[in-house]
């Protein structure tokens, strides 16, 4: 369960909050709330995502839900530290989709004193863990894992099976994509094709 940071203010520094799990969990829900809440309480918000995740909108992070917010797309995580020098709260959706450095910024981030709340991706279509994200989780003060329901067993899905023929590690795609999957489904379907 996620607890909001609120022991000894007078000698807090700043702190990394993670959200992940599998496609169609949730996350990117989440992290608006997160960010929504920050912003009533009158603190400085900045939002980012990588620049190549265009699916809903290139001006906002939007939930699967149509659930939006404000957001600057950058190229490399090093933007994000020029433009988040003057926030309280920094919010990072699609974590997954950044190399290694996003983890130094983020760690330099919350150094400075600045919540860092980061969704993403915690496993890739094949089940092996995403790009920078077991370092985000290794190194922050929370990580919130959300699950979706698989459809075919009805048992928690933690699994993003890619559906289409791609093959490439990033493919950018929804429901005609993917399915949010149980084990037994990522087992049966994804793991026996690949021993065969």
């Amino acid at each position: 369960m996620f607890l909001e940071n609120t022991i000894n203010h007078s000698k807090q520094s700043g702190w990394m909050e993670v959200i992940c799990g599998s496609m169609f969990s949730g996350k990117t829900e989440e992290l608006i709330r997160r960010l929504r809440r920050a912003e009533m309480a009158g603190q400085n918000v900045e939002i980012f995502k990588p620049k190549l995740d265009t699916r809903y909108s290139e001006e906002n992070v939007v939930s699967h839900n149509l659930n939006k917010i404000r957001s600057t797309g950058v190229e490399n995580p090093n933007e994000i530290l020029l433009l988040a020098s003057r926030c309280d709260v920094v919010g990072i959706d699609e974590a997954q989709f950044f190399d290694q450095e996003i983890v130094e910024v983020a760690n330099k981030l919350a150094n400075s004193g600045i919540r860092v709340v980061i969704a993403g991706l915690d496993m890739d279509f094949l089940g092996r863990p995403f790009g920078p994200m077991p370092n985000l989780m290794a190194t922050a003060e929370y990580v919130t894992k959300v699950h979706a329901i698989c459809k075919r067993t009805g048992n928690l899905a933690n699994y993003s099976m890619r559906i289409s023929q791609g093959k490439n590690l990033v493919e950018l795609g929804e429901t005609e994509s993917y399915e949010a999957v149980s084990r037994r489904v990522f087992i049966d379907e994804v793991l026996s094709n690949k021993e065969e």
